[in-house]
């Protein structure tokens, strides 16, 4: 998969924000600041995961390693978060 710098940025985007979305239904998250907080997480998470992956640039577009990368970190930043509220509650 090669795209262009813009287009990688608005895949890793949406690609966030969906698995930010499933995170929240996950959780269970029924308050609408929750579902946002969510999808936020996973937005952030996408990102830097796929900037990460894709050796720091997106001048070249977007790699299959970076996309997933970019999957990994849109799910693990809710997870954890989800985790660390889970122990403080407790």
């Amino acid at each position: 998969m090669y795209c262009s710098t813009f287009m990688a940025l608005i895949c890793l985007i949406f690609i966030g924000a969906l698995v930010g979305w499933m995170a929240a239904i996950v959780a269970r998250t029924e308050d609408p600041q929750g579902i946002r907080r969510d999808m936020a997480m996973g937005v952030g998470g996408a990102l830097v995961a796929g900037l990460f992956a894709n050796n720091g640039v997106m001048l070249g577009g977007l790699s299959w390693v970076a996309l997933a990368g970019g999957i990994g970190g849109a799910v693990f930043v809710p997870a954890i978060y989800e985790f660390m509220q889970s122990r403080r509650s407790a």
